[in-house]
C-alpha cells in the first residue's frame, strides 16, 4: 500500500512540476549542464551538484535548478520521502511557495508514515542559518564545505552526514 502512495506522489510531483514551472518561473534558467558541472573544482558547489545530478542520472531542471542545489547542500536524496523532508527543511528554514505548501501538504497527507523524519527535518531547517534565498549559480564556485559550515551547526552537519551524505 505504501509503495502506491509514493508512486502517487511521484506523479503528482511529476504533473504539478511542469505546470508550476510554466506558470509560476519567470527567470532565466541557467543553461548550465550536468557535464559543465562536473568541470568545477573538486569541493566547490558546482562540481558535488554536476555528481549529484550524473549519480541520479539527471540533468538541472530549468528555473528550478536551485532545488537540485538544496539536495546538494543538504545530501537528501531523491526519494518521495526525501523529497518531502527536504521540502518540510526549507520551510522551516523560511522558504514560502505556492509548490511547497502543495508538496509537504498532500506528501505528508498521503504518506504520514515519515512524519518524524519530516518533524525532524523542519527543525533542522528551522535551526540553520537562512540558505533558501540565495542565488545559487552564483555560488557555484564556493567550497561546499565551507558554505554548509556557514549554514548548518556541527550538530546538524552530523545528523545529515550520518543519514545522506
Amino acid at each position: 500500500m505504501k509503495q502506491y502512495r509514493k508512486q502517487l506522489i511521484e506523479w503528482l510531483f511529476d504533473k504539478s512540476q511542469k505546470v508550476y514551472t510554466n506558470m509560476f518561473k519567470n527567470h532565466e534558467a541557467w543553461g548550465v549542464t550536468t557535464n559543465e558541472l562536473l568541470t568545477y573544482p573538486t569541493d566547490t558547489l558546482g562540481r558535488h551538484l554536476g555528481e549529484f545530478l550524473h549519480k541520479n542520472g539527471f540533468e538541472l531542471i530549468p528555473k528550478v535548478e536551485r532545488h537540485d542545489a538544496y539536495h546538494t547542500l543538504t545530501g537528501y536524496g531523491t526519494n518521495v520521502e526525501d523529497e518531502i523532508a527536504l521540502q518540510c527543511l526549507c520551510f522551516g528554514n523560511g522558504k514560502r511557495s505556492l509548490y511547497l505548501y502543495g508538496a509537504m501538504i498532500l506528501g505528508i497527507f498521503i504518506l504520514p508514515d515519515y512524519w518524524r523524519y519530516y518533524y525532524r527535518s523542519y527543525h533542522i531547517g528551522k535551526n540553520a542559518h537562512p540558505f533558501h534565498h540565495f542565488d545559487y549559480k552564483k555560488l557555484l564556485n564556493v567550497n561546499i564545505h565551507d558554505f554548509r559550515s556557514a549554514i548548518f551547526s556541527s550538530a546538524q552537519k552530523r545528523v545529515l552526514d550520518i543519514k545522506f551524505i
